[in-house]
């Protein structure tokens, strides 16, 4: 299908067909040592969308990609939205119960897996009834992407719910493309870039990873999970000059002692997104690479990847940082925010409720949409969930999350703050605090000191209530599939350690 590139972008793939056109010889992606054309990709892409179509017993309106950091993980994407049905990213690595629910709630009418995927179908298989399952091109390929609109889905991505079951995101192509242009005019990428793929690709951010990067005609590397160990050697063995992660990801990297002055020098931005991003990690990290641009991002799915953006200055952010963490900056262009009962608090504190173009039109399960919008001055407004307040230079901070304050004793308590005063005890490096039956429970990467020590240190700061009285060291914090700091996990441990149960 031609692309008329002087006309504006109007679906999410079309990023992807763009640079095809301009350079089909160009590389677009790398595993390993495996380096894909964009033709390439292209071919493979449309050959799993023939197959999909031939195997359809029913019209595509959903696709799932049941693969993972393989070339048809990549391609099945594409494939999905060649057939101009929405792409619905499965994790092979999740356990089946998980997918099961996601198969089921998706309603998916085609499934493309690859050699990882194709372990877990066994335990799908009830699910799978009538879906056209292709893990081999079978039948003609495409002869062109399948014509969509700009209001049809792209993509459907599952978040942790409050409920226990995951929430279905609808992303339709208008507010994924409504982001894409925003970040053209902001960074400029070239074909010059070569992008990380760090993230999941069940989670939005990995959209950021694929689709910039190839928007820009660039390359985009997967970085497997072991990269971390050399860090800096896989970067400039690979001539990264875009790296985009969760804040997480700096952790890992100092520990493998891959956090030195200018051990980067490849890199020329450097984004963070998907967590809290403390002063002291930026810092560091802009030492080790100097010549890099460092941004932070924030965003849930709902508001389609990120909707602020802070640039960081070693001079300027920590004074506008709140509790060590790095401010979340200013809302994008074309976007609206209110601070949803900054009012009653007296510094300002209120939820981020956000509108604009990039806002989702509601979850998969209408009865998910319950509390998480409100109306306002006529208009519907997204609520985070995420409280901030405006600090100097019009910019906001991230002061935590509406559901991580807890009620400790019958106080309120911000979960982030405590966490704050335990990275200030003597050789704490990382710190999460969760509460499990009304308890505060600590747990601590770095040197370990008696308990003692350390409930007379956070009591010299903290109030009694907010001081834990128990503690945990750990080699590591967990990560979830998307390598955030996995809370959830951190919480059952709590439970266990307390013996309470979750």
């Amino acid at each position: 299908m031609a692309t008329d590139q002087s006309s504006p972008q109007r679906l999410l793939h079309e990023a992807f067909l763009r640079s095809l056109e301009r350079d089909e010889g160009a590389e677009a992606l790398r595993i390993g040592a495996r380096r894909v054309t964009y033709r390439r990709l292209h071919e493979r892409a449309l050959a799993l969308a023939g197959g999909l179509v031939s195997a359809a017993s029913r019209p595509l309106r959903r696709v799932g990609v049941l693969a993972a950091r393989s070339e048809d993980a990549y391609a099945g994407l594409l494939a999905a939205l060649y057939t101009g049905a929405a792409v619905v990213p499965l994790n092979p690595a999740f356990p089946a119960e998980r997918l099961r629910y996601m198969v089921t709630a998706a309603s998916l009418d085609g499934l493309v897996a690859d050699e990882r995927g194709r372990r877990s179908l066994a335990a799908l298989d009830d699910v799978l009834d009538g879906v056209g399952v292709v893990t081999e091109p079978v039948g003609p390929a495409l002869a062109e992407p399948v014509p969509s609109s700009p209001e049809d889905i792209a993509y459907v991505l599952f978040t942790s719910g409050s409920s226990g079951r995951p929430k279905g995101v609808p992303v339709p192509h208008a507010s994924v493309v409504a982001y894409l242009r925003h970040i053209r005019d902001r960074y400029a990428f070239t074909s010059d870039d070569v992008f990380s793929q760090t993230y999941d690709l069940t989670f939005d951010l990995a959209m950021f990873d694929l689709f910039v990067g190839w928007g820009s005609g660039g390359t985009v590397v997967s970085v497997p999970s072991h990269a971390y160990v050399s860090l800096p050697e896989f970067v400039a063995r690979h001539g990264i000059t875009v790296w985009f992660s969760t804040p997480r990801m700096i952790s890992l990297a100092r520990q493998a002692r891959g956090m030195v002055p200018d051990s980067f020098p490849s890199l020329r931005w450097s984004l963070f997104c998907g967590e809290p991003l403390l002063v002291a990690d930026a810092a560091q990290w802009q030492d080790a690479a100097p010549r890099s641009r460092l941004e932070n991002l924030y965003g849930p799915t709902e508001l389609t990847i990120s909707c602020t953006a802070h640039r960081f200055d070693p001079g300027t952010s920590p004074g506008r940082a709140v509790n060590g963490i790095v401010p979340i900056g200013t809302i994008h262009p074309d976007h609206r925010y209110l601070l949803l009962g900054a009012d009653e608090d007296g510094d300002g504190t209120g939820e981020l409720c956000v509108t604009g173009d990039q806002m989702f039109p509601g979850y998969l399960d209408p009865s998910d949409d319950a509390d998480r919008f409100v109306e306002h001055d006529g208009e519907r407004w997204y609520r985070t969930g995420d409280l901030v307040r405006h600090v100097e230079g019009g910019e906001l901070a991230y002061i935590g999350r509406r559901d991580h304050q807890v009620s400790i004793g019958g106080v309120r308590v911000e979960l982030a703050e405590i966490e704050s005063g335990l990275r200030r005890l003597p050789g704490v490096r990382e710190a999460v605090a969760v509460a499990a039956a009304g308890r505060l429970v600590a747990f601590c990467v770095g040197e370990e000191h008696p308990s003692s020590v350390l409930l007379a240190e956070l009591g010299s700061f903290l109030p009694r209530y907010m001081v834990p009285r128990h503690f945990e060291y750990l080699d590591e914090l967990p990560l979830n599939a998307n390598r955030k700091t996995d809370r959830l996990a951190l919480s059952a441990r709590a439970h266990a350690l307390l013996g309470t149960g979750a």
